[in-house]
């Protein structure tokens, strides 16, 4: 099967959308298809040193301007480099990852072409344009549904991902999880002497990982960064860092990191704490799941589905910094419960390996084939 994966974001982007894109074009490759991937030029600075990538797949890059305030994000501008890849490629299916710009045109080029389309939600548009713009959610919704609604599948990655996509008015939708990769992401993973470098002579490592960016809400950490030997670690970077580095003068800041030296991490950390609302899906909450460490976030989004509050980790009130303070402060009683949460959160994800999810995926590429074949005849 020829499949056109049309991305907002691709690796060395990091984020949500950049990596699913990128596990499911590895996936594809895996099962013997053959994926061309049509991302945005992607941001050449000091967190992605350049723009070529070498993939799984071939990658068509179209040409992008940062977002004005964020420019690790990049919005692709109009050509036709699109359209010539979709010829040149001719695709059984188009999957659009995160559409909402060039998404947008790779739906209407599927459409044009009659190829069908599977749109898989990935970011909370709306949400992003209220926190950016103090307005905009919704004409950021009239695009999302107009986009989705053209496509012949939808995928929703969490329960409340779907929920909200069918109370917007989104048709044919389905759920998709995340994977995670439960091998690099281990418990076996944790590292003594990394532990004793970061915590320098506190007892307790607590830590988030994520893009640094107002949506993240990481300012929400301050509370909890003055608990009584407590140290809290910051992984990660993005528009936002200066801002909280002056926010959070008792917490240490790592900047971004990756692969096995953000296993290690994960691993070394007592409590992940995530601090954002607007999740869809929320990865970093699985991958330290996997890594065997108990979590503390939002009751809100995808962290609904990911963490079993009271026995994986705890759920807060969204946006109540006090909250999650009191639930680091809980898990810091007891090294026992801490355990306890942190085996039960690796045994929840352990089997949802990239393997199975693309899996599911094919299953639902072939529903959406047999649907039009079954149109045609």
């Amino acid at each position: 099967m020829r499949v056109a994966l049309v991305t907002e974001s691709f690796p060395p982007d990091v984020n949500g959308v950049a990596h699913c894109a990128l596990q499911t074009a590895r996936h594809l490759v895996r099962r013997g298809h053959e994926p061309l991937v049509i991302a945005p030029l992607a941001h050449t600075g000091p967190a992605a040193p350049g723009a070529a990538y070498d993939g799984p797949c071939p990658v068509v890059r179209v040409p992008s301007m940062p977002l004005p305030g964020y420019p690790q994000v990049r919005i692709a501008l109009p050509g036709r480099r699109l359209s010539a890849a979709l010829d040149g490629h001719r695709p059984d299916l188009v999957h659009l990852a995160g559409p909402f710009v060039l998404g947008a045109r790779g739906m209407a080029a599927a459409a044009r072409r009659g190829v069908p389309a599977v749109a898989v939600y990935q970011t909370d548009m709306a949400r992003y344009a209220r926190t950016y713009l103090g307005r905009g959610g919704a004409a950021a919704w009239r695009r999302i549904r107009a986009v989705h609604a053209a496509a012949d599948l939808t995928l929703a990655p969490s329960g409340a991902a779907l929920l909200d996509l069918a109370e917007h008015g989104v048709p044919r939708v389905r759920l998709w999880p995340r994977g995670v990769d439960s091998a690099r992401f281990h418990p076996g993973r944790r590292d003594a002497v990394l532990r004793s470098s970061l915590l320098a002579g506190r007892e307790l490592l607590v830590g988030y990982v994520g893009r640094l960016a107002p949506e993240k809400d990481v300012r929400l950490l301050a509370a909890t960064t003055r608990l009584p030997g407590v140290r809290t670690v910051v992984i990660g970077d993005g528009p936002s860092a200066a801002a909280l580095r002056a926010q959070l003068p008792e917490a240490r800041f790592l900047g971004r990191r990756t692969g096995d030296e953000l296993a290690r991490l994960y691993a070394s950390l007592d409590v992940f704490v995530h601090t954002g609302p607007y999740e869809t899906f929320c990865q970093t909450v699985q991958e330290a799941m996997a890594s065997g460490v108990p979590v503390v976030a939002p009751a809100a989004g995808g962290p609904l589905d990911l963490v079993d509050h009271g026995r994986t980790g705890l759920l807060v009130p969204p946006g109540d910094g006090d909250a999650l303070r009191d639930a680091v402060r809980v898990l810091a009683g007891g090294a026992e419960l801490r355990a306890r949460y942190g085996a039960a959160g690796r045994r929840a994800v352990a089997a949802r390996t990239w393997e199975a999810v693309g899996d599911e995926l094919l299953g639902h590429y072939a529903d959406v084939l047999a649907d039009r074949a079954a149109l045609a005849a």
